[in-house]
């Protein structure tokens, strides 16, 4: 049985990549349906369990806007919080604050975008208005000892715009780095960014003071690139890449956003290039299975869909 592929290092790449998981949160809020909460719950239990340390669970954007993270605050309060492992939450305002403070969140995410258009069609406002919604919520996160990640979407291109400026990018990145962020996810929305372009990015950023240690990535495989381009990532000095089990999810306000990165793929690519994660991959792939299972269709990655047969043929014997 070949549950992981043969060890061959290269040079140039970080000893140990932290996966940031973001399917409970990110894949589940495009699912068409809204998901049982004891399944959610469950996700969140077994994804823990596999060795994830960083596992976004849900969200406390308005319900009408996502209906199928609604159920935010009865999910935080069944998720039984293991000690080492943290379980962010995306925060678009201060009155989502005040609910994960309620609940005592320690790990919070906002949204940003590196464009204008999609800053109106996900927030309903502009950058600058988006920049002066934020700062107060990072503010009283910080006060309160919370640790805030931002994401900013649309770095690579947007539906409506197309190509995005890199300094545009980097320019929208570094306003919210400065109220106060510690971590940038930089998310190729649609899928549409190429490894020469995410390593000029990258640069760009380097060249404007910001380094690989206060960035993430967090990439789409609309055009089955996420893996090539998350290798120029971690080339580069990236150590946080944002995936999600299965490869579930989207964007519900771009819907050219197909899903994300496959955890199992990523996990593949990394123990064959000898990068370590500390999660069991077997483990994953026996939950994106059962995922598949709850959601009623098979699953995006291809890892889990070769290893899936992997699994009943074990079952059989």
């Amino acid at each position: 049985m070949m549950f992981e592929p043969m060890r061959v290092p290269a040079d140039g790449l970080p000893e140990r990549v932290t996966i940031y998981e973001v399917g409970p949160r990110d894949g589940l809020q495009n699912e068409p349906s809204v998901v049982p909460l004891e399944v959610k719950a469950e996700l969140v239990a077994r994804l823990t369990a596999a060795g994830l340390t960083t596992i976004e669970t849900t969200s406390f954007v308005h319900p009408k806007w996502v209906p199928q993270l609604a159920d935010a605050e009865e999910l935080l309060k069944r998720v039984e919080r293991v000690p080492g492992v943290r379980y962010p939450v995306l925060v678009p305002n201060e009155r989502g604050l005040d609910r994960a403070l309620d609940l005592g969140v320690t790990d919070i995410a906002i949204f940003g975008s590196a464009t204008e258009t999609f800053a109106q069609r996900n927030l309903n406002r502009s950058v600058d208005g988006s920049i002066e919604m934020f700062a107060p919520v990072v503010a009283r996160a910080r006060e309160n000892g919370l640790a805030v990640r931002a994401y900013l979407s649309m770095c690579f291109g947007d539906p409506w715009e197309g190509p995005v400026p890199i300094e545009q990018v980097v320019r929208n990145g570094r306003r919210l780095l400065d109220l106060g962020c510690a971590q940038l996810s930089l998310g190729d929305t649609i899928g549409v960014g190429t490894p020469g372009h995410v390593t000029a990015l990258l640069e760009a950023f380097g060249e404007a003071g910001v380094g690989p240690e206060r960035l993430a990535v967090h990439f789409h495989d609309t055009y089955g690139q996420a893996l090539a381009n998350t290798l120029s990532a971690l080339r580069a000095g990236v150590t946080v890449v944002d995936a999600s089990a299965g490869g579930i999810g989207g964007c519900p306000y771009a819907k050219s956003a197909t899903g994300n990165l496959a955890t199992e793929d990523l996990l593949w690519m990394l123990a064959g290039l000898g990068v370590e994660t500390g999660v069991d991959l077997r483990s994953l792939v026996a939950t994106s299975v059962w995922l598949a299972g709850e959601l009623g269709r098979p699953s995006p990655s291809r890892v889990v869909r070769a290893l899936a047969k992997e699994l009943a043929s074990e079952d059989e014997e």
